[in-house]
């Protein structure tokens, strides 16, 4: 038995080291924040913020352009989060459930648009988004997020509509209930978790963005998050980097994307291994 839980313990105790590594950065960042720049230029480091305060929170939320920036990629997240699940959803639903001709090559196409390099479709996109009059237009950047993920949602969502056997439906309907009655009561809530594991995808891919975003939204009004937080560093810099400040802008703009976890994580466990396991 000791010789059977010796390598356990040696896995759990990399495991313990592992997550440390990969956590300590983000620690590091929440920490800063909460330092002067005096004694983060320090040759000691502060491990604890003991001391600290929120200040360097206030003079980043003080700036005018932090609320718009928010504003704009909260507009632009959600909407690609409602338009990419949509549209994935019924995607993954007739790849899944009709049989047609050219199944098995819209599949395969599917795949290889996943496959693009994003910098090479940026002039076509930005020609594209000009003529039509949309630049530093958030509905510009949500149609190219969405396009964006929506390949790649349907083949996850793929897995869990396959996952779901039809029988259920055409047992509800003998009971008495009609077709659509019957996919919303008995097959849409058991696809829940693939919805909610693919929205999570969607939500970083468009929260996250940056280049496209550089590319699209020129006029500062019409930054996203991320731009403007590069903006922000270039500002600091400027005078000398406030590296309190920036860390406190950094952590600002990750809260989205923890309350966003912390409301869909039950779900988004089980998603993730559902669409592990179903095909």
């Amino acid at each position: 038995m000791r010789r059977s839980r010796t390598p356990r313990v040696l896995l759990t105790i990399l495991a313990l080291v592992l997550s440390a590594v990969w956590a300590f950065p983000v620690y590091w960042m929440i920490n800063s924040a909460f330092l002067s720049n005096v004694t983060l230029q320090s040759t000691n480091p502060t491990f604890l913020p003991f001391g600290g305060s929120i200040d360097n929170f206030r003079v980043v939320v003080a700036e005018p352009a932090f609320a718009q920036a928010l504003g704009v990629s909260l507009v632009v997240t959600i909407t690609t989060v409602i338009a990419a699940i949509m549209i994935a959803f019924l995607g993954a639903l007739a790849i899944s459930r009709f049989h047609f001709r050219g199944r098995k090559s819209f599949v395969l196409a599917l795949l290889l648009i996943q496959m693009l390099p994003a910098e090479g479709l940026f002039i076509a996109q930005y020609k594209m988004m000009s003529s039509l009059g949309l630049l530093n237009r958030s509905l510009a950047l949500a149609v190219l997020y969405t396009a964006a993920v929506v390949p790649f949602t349907i083949w996850m969502l793929r897995g869990f509509v396959a996952g779901v056997p039809a029988d259920l439906e055409e047992a509800a309907m003998v009971d008495g209930l009609s077709r659509t009655k019957a996919f919303l009561k008995i097959t849409f809530p058991l696809l829940a978790p693939g919805l909610v594991a693919s929205g999570v995808y969607a939500f970083l891919q468009a929260w996250n963005e940056f280049t496209v975003a550089l590319v699209i939204m020129t006029e500062e009004q019409s930054r996203t998050l991320p731009l403007w937080l590069r903006g922000f560093v270039q500002a600091s810099a400027s005078r000398e980097t406030d590296w309190g400040q920036v860390m406190a802008a950094s952590s600002l703009v990750a809260v989205p994307v923890i309350i966003f976890f912390l409301i869909v994580q039950g779900r988004m466990s089980s998603g993730l291994v559902g669409g592990a396991v179903k095909g």
